[in-house]
């Protein structure tokens, strides 16, 4: 793990998340930290027209003993994810409209302080809503994080049962730009399942917006100093295709990206 690469608080750029009540409450529950072990697991899942998969993927992660809560944001869904997610046992929020990932993500963390209380210490463990019963594997994200072996653990997944249609090129912009940022060189660096600890959230604040959360949070924890551990997981969900929808899909994931980069290597 290569060296704090320096501080990651700067002021929020134009269409960045504006930091919430999650980080405002990060003092008091630095005061009133329990123990490691005692600490509850919320799961968030962003979520849109996830109604055919999502009731699976809340019943894997709802069958994990270490996962407390479980939190559903229907991030403008026009189709009843909403009622499948609550008929499934999680506690939902929906954005009216679309809002896109980073904000469902905040949404979702925000709503786990009030799940939890104000004040008292969490992990956070981010799961993609189309995961069904394979999301059971993502138990492995959480140990190291517990433990307090790493601040984020990020899931390595294997190859998919069916081949994407991409080609790569938002891959290779996230980790290439990671690499030159941080000196660390991520295996799936746009990989979505990740728990964090209260501290690795906080030092992410505020969101990279859309789809480049994740390279964003990763940048940010590591130039905190904090430790990432990647964790091979047995996941499976739906590839983009190479139709005009998988394009238009990477096209605003590449500029994500690419946005999120620039504003860290300022």
């Amino acid at each position: 793990m290569p060296p704090s690469s320096g501080p990651s608080g700067t002021s929020p750029q134009p269409g960045e998340t504006e930091p919430t009540g999650y980080a405002a409450d990060a003092a008091d529950a630095a005061d009133a930290a329990p123990p490691r072990a005692s600490r509850p697991v919320v799961a968030v899942i962003p979520a849109k027209d996830e109604a055919d998969r999502i009731g699976a993927t809340i019943d894997a992660v709802r069958g994990l003993a270490v996962v407390s809560r479980v939190v559903v944001v229907d991030d403008g869904s026009t189709d009843s994810t909403s009622e499948r997610a609550a008929d499934h046992g999680a506690t939902v929020v929906r954005h009216e409209v679309n809002r896109g990932k980073a904000a469902a993500m905040a949404t979702g963390a925000d709503a786990a302080v009030d799940l939890v209380g104000r004040g008292r210490d969490h992990l956070l463990l981010f799961v993609d809503a189309d995961l069904e019963a394979s999301a059971a594997a993502l138990v492995a994200l959480v140990g190291p994080v517990e433990s307090g072996e790493a601040d984020m653990t990020i899931a390595v997944l294997p190859p998919q049962r069916r081949a994407g249609g991409g080609h790569g090129f938002v891959v290779r912009l996230a980790r290439g730009g990671i690499e030159r940022l941080t000196g660390w060189v991520p295996t799936q660096p746009l990989s979505g399942m990740r728990c964090l600890s209260r501290a690795a959230y906080v030092a992410g604040q505020p969101l990279a917006p859309g789809w480049g959360v994740e390279v964003g949070l990763t940048v940010d924890v590591l130039r905190a100093g904090l430790r990432i551990v990647e964790v091979p997981c047995d996941l499976h969900h739906r590839v983009t295709g190479s139709d005009w929808r998988g394009q238009v899909h990477r096209a605003a994931q590449y500029r994500d990206v690419a946005r999120a980069l620039v504003r860290r290597g300022r």
